[in-house]
């Protein structure tokens, strides 16, 4: 089956009064239909530049990027929900801002906040929601637009622990369910490990895959976030990562 997403020699480099910086370097590996991969890697290492590339918001200095697909979401560190503005005409935006407000998206974003829990709360304002429910929120607002591909960069960075546990399950299962293919950030490895198919290793920058790391538990539909972390595979998987990090 033909990859959704390739990436080929991937090379970025920043410019500034101060002279050059090589942010990413010879960068290549292809993202599956209905994969969760996970990216890991030092501070400054490119991450978020790589999510940036792959999203066109800059355009790398060499390399080839091949995507199979229509769209690409992104969901930010931040909810940026507007706060004079109700969660439903919050989801609403990105149909607004692409006049694509037809009948049919619309009875697909109810459809959405029934089966998410969010509709009885569709005319709150987000200051009246939980850090989770308002997350929640900003990936209905996401998946309003069907992208092909979901680009996650540290979505559940600013909340709590026990929340941000809650949450990334919360997040994952509807990610999962909805048959969409993603791509996290994260500095967090167990949650790298607990939510993804696969997890890429980047060096310290510029950033060059160092290893990329199959996660298999013998779970089935029993896979969560919490089950992954309370299985006997997850200490080994943590333990490679760690030590390719730090090696």
């Amino acid at each position: 089956m033909q990859p959704l997403l390739q990436l080929n020699n991937i090379y970025y480099t920043f410019h500034s009064m101060q002279g050059e910086t090589e942010a990413l370097s010879n960068v290549s590996f292809e993202v599956k239909k209905n994969e969760f991969l996970a990216i890991v890697g030092p501070s400054g290492c490119g991450k978020s530049t790589l999510l940036s590339v792959i999203s066109n918001l800059i355009k790398p200095d060499e390399g080839k990027i091949i995507f199979n697909g229509n769209n690409i979401g992104y969901m930010f560190q931040k909810d940026n929900l507007f706060e004079w503005r109700t969660i439903y005409n919050n989801i609403l935006l990105g149909l607004e801002i692409n006049k694509l407000k037809t009948e049919e998206n619309l009875l697909y974003v109810d459809n959405l906040l029934k089966k998410y829990g969010l509709y009885e709360f569709k005319d709150a304002k987000p200051s009246e929601l939980s850090g989770g429910m308002r997350q929640r929120a900003a990936l209905i607002r996401t998946l309003a637009l069907k992208p092909d591909l979901l680009l996650l960069d540290e979505p559940f960075s600013a909340l709590d622990y026990q929340t941000r546990l809650n949450v990334s399950n919360d997040i994952s299962g509807i990610i999962k369910r909805e048959k969409k293919t993603a791509i996290l950030v994260t500095h967090n490895l167990s949650e790298a490990i607990s939510l993804s198919d696969r997890v890429i290793v980047l060096s310290k920058r510029p950033g060059k895959v160092k290893k990329i790391i199959d996660i298999n538990f013998d779970l089935g539909d029993k896979r969560n976030v919490f089950n992954s972390r309370n299985s006997p595979e997850f200490k080994d998987y943590f333990n490679t990562i760690w030590k390719e990090l730090n090696y």
